[in-house]
């Protein structure tokens, strides 16, 4: 087992490295510009000079993100309960939240700051539209997953709906609720750098740094803001897997244990 997890492990990184040496070689062969494509050292090296700017600007972004994540996930949970409580409502605005999720963020963001003015909100507002409807979406499913038979059985036993819905059907529903919260901490980040992108006026996120050095041609420290941002997402995800394993403590294992033993 400790060999295979090793091994699966390994391969990506492997992966990873072959990649970083051709694209390595293939610049020095070439003598591609560094501001055309810069190879993986240059970006090492911006990556080094610019550790201090990027890990303030990368602090801000992280805080936006979060923020976003989390009123995201409180208007998304507040969204599905209501629909799932009142039924006509659910068949009424469906047809809404779908068409929120088809206005490009470029199109949104100005917008937002023209009804809302420069700073931190029309940025929030704008990931909490990206992360609320995955969530939404998963925790509604997940609401109408609960055991049929239990339910009709706390009918019969006169309990209220709202006791219903704590008791079973929230419950019931948590593992759907944490898969939409993997879809939204995988957007949140490269949302948010939009929002720093767009929000005029904004002198600090990874998306100013990121947009500073773009009009500059600075391709490397443009590489070194993605490396950045790809480190950001996948720290959001794997927090979000974490606190899964932490909540849900009662799912079975993916394989039996006997499968564990064969090598």
């Amino acid at each position: 087992m400790g060999s295979r997890r090793v091994r699966g492990a390994a391969l990506p990184v492997v992966t990873i490295l072959v990649c970083l040496a051709v694209w390595q070689a293939v610049c020095m062969a070439f003598d591609i510009d560094v501001y055309r494509l810069p190879a993986p050292s240059d970006i090492a090296v911006q990556l080094y000079k610019d550790a201090a700017v990027l890990g303030m600007h990368a602090q801000t972004t992280f805080g936006l993100a979060l923020v976003g994540l989390g009123l995201g996930t409180v208007v998304g949970i507040a969204v599905a309960v209501l629909l799932h409580i009142v039924p006509p409502l659910k068949t009424a605005l469906s047809p809404l939240l779908v068409l929120s999720q088809n206005v490009p963020l470029i199109a949104l963001g100005p917008l937002l700051i023209i009804w809302f003015g420069f700073g931190t909100t029309p940025k929030l507002i704008l990931l909490v539209l990206v992360c609320f409807f995955p969530i939404a979406l998963s925790i509604l499913v997940g609401l109408g997953q609960a055991e049929p038979h239990l339910r009709e059985y706390l009918g019969m036993i006169g309990v209220s709906r709202w006791e219903r819905l704590r008791r079973l059907e929230f419950p019931a529903s948590l593992t759907y609720l944490f898969s939409g919260l993997r879809i939204a901490a995988t957007y949140v980040v490269s949302s948010a750098i939009v929002a720093e992108w767009l929000g005029a006026g904004a002198n600090r996120g990874i998306g100013f740094y990121l947009k500073l050095k773009f009009s500059g041609f600075q391709q490397a420290a443009v590489f070194a803001s993605i490396v950045w941002i790809v480190v950001m997402s996948l720290l959001f995800f794997y927090l979000v897997v974490w606190a899964e394993r932490l909540v849900i403590r009662w799912r079975p294992r993916s394989e039996p244990e006997w499968k564990e033993a064969v090598p």
